[in-house]
């Protein structure tokens, strides 16, 4: 058999002029054979162990590239190139490459790197090969104040040094663990994992909250992370994931090296740990799929005590509109209410939660680059110029005297978040107060007003409130409405509680609460 020239993937890359996410692409379709994974050259290439093709694949992607410029889609092109692709290679056939250097050589590169803090996004692509439960190594996941939300058995025991029953440290605090499990006395790398760890709560967390969590009784310790913190210059998510290379070794010990990947999601960030030994395109193809790694990760996450805003709408006389329409069209307009509404959700960082028939409930939760509260309230008032749009639309299609209008009520409070399973989907649920006040302004409210509690505004600083119009409608001595504008009012004052229909809301009589009506842009 004729012995057959092989190229790394390094070299593949330079020389096909494509990104690594294309080339993982191209082998998830079976356009391009699997590499051969084997030993790399550290003198030569960062990677312990790189993957090696075929040199025939170099025509193969000349002839892909050719076909994409003729607009082919990828489908199409697997079928015109459905010829077998080149066997791979076995092991034996690989160029054999130079033994590693002594692990001092290596210590120098990555200490190097460290000083730099140079941390590279990491461009993602390919299939799911790996889930999360399938991680052998380290994992845990942080929210955006840096408390571990969840971490699997591996990292329980080999990373924190706590049986896995015996719970997570005290306040949950990331931090706060390396400070009580003395990290620095157990790892060589701890500097660049410390480093690391920080540059990226730089984008979330400032000094004095880093001295909020970081208190332990080393106090060595603490003043260093402090120091650190000064030192790091913020690690940028713009790729989605960040990676360093960590010395997990004893100190003294031969070194043992991994991966260290931070992937950042809306609701926490994802760290995992791969051993360099070992192949990365598992781990990397995992993280690629961003929605089903937070899908996983959510189900796990223990609840957390958080503030959060809560927007609950109702679509306004759901019931007669029900019984007018034909249920073809009754359900065409609740699906284009919500399918309107969503990208002014996505726009807000909304999360959606379970609400009974045909309304909306959804979480704001805080956010490192805007208020979550004012996320909520302008939020409202978008969906309900939108619900505005939609009316006339309906106006025209029916030639009818409906009004179609969403009634919201908001409002804010501290309380434990969570997630529970269903045997089809994943739910986040809030409990407490917060979400009953909502929704019991949302059925107050009439003709598509807003109303939200006095504990919402005054989570707004006052430059922010100025933006907002905002008041209670009271009647003047000549009967006429009148908007006494910047003031609240109990919903005890608003209503008469000793007629039947009013009797619901007795339990929020106390309750302070307003109307918005709009917003205003900065000039």
């Amino acid at each position: 058999m004729n012995a057959e020239r092989y190229i790394t993937s390094k070299e593949l890359l330079e020389q096909a002029g494509i990104s690594r996410a294309t080339l993982n692409n191209y082998i998830s379709q079976g356009l391009l054979p699997r590499p051969i994974v084997a030993p790399g050259d550290r003198q030569t290439s960062d990677a312990p162990r790189i993957g090696h093709f075929p040199a025939s694949v170099l025509e193969t992607v000349a002839q892909i590239t050719a076909l994409k410029r003729q607009g082919l889609k990828m489908a199409a092109i697997a079928e015109r190139l459905a010829d077998p692709a080149p066997a791979a290679p076995t092991t034996a056939a690989v160029p054999k490459r130079p033994a590693a250097p002594p692990a001092t050589a290596t210590a120098k590169r990555t200490a190097a790197t460290a000083a730099n803090h140079d941390y590279m996004p990491i461009q993602l692509d390919g299939p799911l090969r790996l889930t999360v439960e399938d991680l052998a190594h380290p994992a845990y996941m942080v929210n955006r104040r840096f408390e571990l939300e969840w971490c699997n058995a591996r990292a329980m025991t080999e990373f924190f040094g706590v049986d896995q029953g015996s719970g997570l440290i005290d306040g949950r605090s990331l931090f706060r663990a390396f400070v009580q499990v003395g990290l620095s006395d157990r790892f060589a790398g701890w500097d660049e994992l410390a480093r690391f760890h920080l540059a990226v709560a730089k984008n979330f967390l400032s000094q004095e909250q880093l001295v909020a969590v970081a208190h332990g009784d080393d106090r060595r310790l603490a003043t260093y992370l402090m120091q650190a913190f000064e030192e790091v210059a913020e690690a940028g998510a713009e790729g989605g994931v960040l990676g360093t290379e960590i010395n997990l070794a004893a100190p003294g010990q031969p070194s043992q090296w991994y991966k260290l990947y931070c992937s950042f999601f809306r609701e926490g960030l994802f760290f995992t740990y791969a051993p360099l030994t070992e192949d990365q395109d598992s781990i990397l193809t995992l993280l690629a799929r961003r929605d089903l790694v937070i899908r996983d990760l959510l189900k796990k996450r223990r609840p957390h005590l958080t503030q959060l805003a809560v927007l609950t709408a109702d679509l306004q006389g759901s019931c007669k509109i029900c019984a007018e329409l034909p249920p073809e069209e009754y359900f065409e307009l609740i699906n284009e209410v919500w399918s309107s509404m969503e990208p002014l959700l996505r726009r807000y960082y909304a999360t959606h939660g379970k609400h009974v028939g045909d309304g909306m409930l959804y979480y704001f939760l805080p956010q490192p680059d805007s208020n979550y509260v004012m996320n909520a309230v302008r939020c409202g008032i978008e969906m309900r110029e939108m619900m505005r749009e939609i009316d006339d639309r309906w106006t025209r299609k029916k030639n009818w005297v409906n009004r179609l209008r969403l009634n919201i009520g908001i409002d804010e409070g501290q309380e434990w978040f969570g997630t529970y399973q269903t045997p089809t989907h994943l739910e986040f649920t809030a409990l407490g107060d917060t979400i009953n006040n909502a929704s019991r302004l949302s059925d107050f409210a009439s003709d598509g007003t807003i109303w939200v509690t006095k504990n919402v505004l005054g989570r707004l600083s006052s430059s922010e409130r100025e933006r907002l119009t905002f008041g209670v409608r009271r009647q003047g001595a000549d009967g006429e409405e009148i908007l006494v504008s910047s003031t609240f009012a109990r919903i005890g004052n608003l209503v008469e509680l000793r007629q039947m229909a009013d009797s619901k809301y007795r339990d929020v009589a106390a309750l302070p609460v307003t109307e918005v009506l709009d917003y205003r842009e900065r000039r």
